[in-house]
């Protein structure tokens, strides 16, 4: 067997998204083994000590740091992750850059177009490797209907619709702000559902059926006002707490999105519909390894829905996992995106979304935004 060629990791951040991406890392051993290259834990960084300290010794990470100067300055780092608030996105992808540390970030790509630009630029000036973690792309069902899609079988595209539906902040006595609460948060976030749950379906949407054209949106804050919990006075909210949306495709189809965190009984309602001329497909986070597929050209006599079970090992990344019928999860998106920056580190091809493919999410993010503060239609990039 050839020798492993390593990848050394500095994480920065030890909150939800770093302990998707550090069992990520801890897996590619195990099921990937066919890979040239492998991640080495070297450090983790954040602020609070003790809680890095446990981070690290938990999620085998050779060594800590609380200054994420002081890990992009280390040699014996080849990669920064950031999964930290967005308003830190920009900063230290642009640091890690000009380091010439390969960059990984969390999603969205930064607070705004502007920082995202900035970000952009700085990883092509120093052609380092870099990619976004929109992982719903890398859920085999999810990267059955890009399949689905590309072999021509649904025809020409008329409709796509996407909802994100969540229920967390409906409390007007929830704080805004802080550790654990910085999504409430306009200047740490950037924005609301728009930014959190709309870019995930936005980026999705743009994979699967191209480029958005133009948007026309709504959105609304529910609760004005709320404690925030670093200053302890009550502030203005600057967040979307819900947005609407449709669209016109590049390709012609209509879009229609929805996201809000005030659908009650919804934890992480994920779904999106594609209608073609000739088929149709539909997904469900809640269900993430089914694909409902129709397909008009069947006999009329047994035409309908069918439920596609996507655990074969045919089926996208299900050859590294379990026999067929057994399922795999949410965490599994994470490691198969892992896997695909590993990869593309021995074929030389960028490992989507890249900076710059995410810069287009971005794009549509604050086209939906200052579309609904206008109360116009607004072209991407316009």
């Amino acid at each position: 067997m050839a020798e492993k060629k390593e990848l050394r990791i500095g994480l920065i951040g030890c909150g939800f998204m770093g302990r998707t991406h550090s069992n990520a890392y801890n897996r590619i051993r195990n099921f990937f083994p066919e890979l040239a290259y492998v991640p080495v834990l070297k450090a983790a960084c954040a602020r609070n000590e003790d809680k890095v300290k446990a981070f690290a010794a938990q999620w085998n990470y050779e060594s800590y740091e609380t200054d994420w100067k002081k890990l992009i300055e280390r040699d014996d780092i080849d990669a920064v992750d950031i999964c930290t608030p967005n308003d830190t996105h920009a900063e230290i992808a642009i640091a890690a850059a000009k380091a010439g540390k390969m960059v990984l970030t969390e999603k969205p790509l930064a607070r705004n177009v502007e920082e995202a630009r900035r970000m952009v630029e700085a990883v092509e000036k120093a052609k380092v490797a870099n990619t976004v973690w929109y992982n719903y792309r890398r859920i085999p069902a999810v990267s059955l209907a890009k399949q689905i899609i590309d072999s021509g079988k649904l025809g020409k595209i008329f409709h796509y619709r996407a909802n994100f539906l969540q229920d967390w902040t409906i409390s007007a006595d929830l704080p805004q702000g802080g550790e654990g609460l910085w999504r409430m948060d306009a200047n740490v976030a950037g924005s609301g559902v728009t930014g959190d749950l709309l870019a995930h379906c936005i980026d999705t949407a743009i994979w699967l059926n191209g480029s958005i054209k133009d948007v026309n949106a709504v959105t609304e804050t529910f609760v004005k006002e709320r404690m925030h919990q670093l200053t302890g006075k009550v502030e203005k909210v600057g967040i979307d707490d819900a947005c609407i949306f449709h669209c016109h495709f590049t390709n012609g189809s209509l879009g229609l999105f929805e996201s809000t965190r005030y659908a009650r009984g919804h934890k992480a309602l994920y779904t999106f519909e594609i209608n073609g001329e000739h088929a149709s497909i539909k997904w469900d986070l809640h269900d993430l390894n089914r694909l409902e597929y129709f397909d008009h050209s069947d006999e009329s006599t047994v035409r309908g829905w069918r439920s596609v079970h996507v655990t074969d090992g045919d089926q996208p990344y299900m050859d590294h996992w379990w026999v067929p019928g057994l399922g795999i999860g949410y965490e599994h998106s994470f490691i198969h995106q892992a896997a695909d920056f590993l990869k593309s580190l021995e074929t030389g091809e960028p490992c989507s979304p890249t900076f710059r493919d995410a810069f287009e999410t971005q794009q549509v993010c604050e086209a939906v935004l200052e579309s609904a503060a206008s109360g116009n239609w607004k072209e991407i990039g316009g």
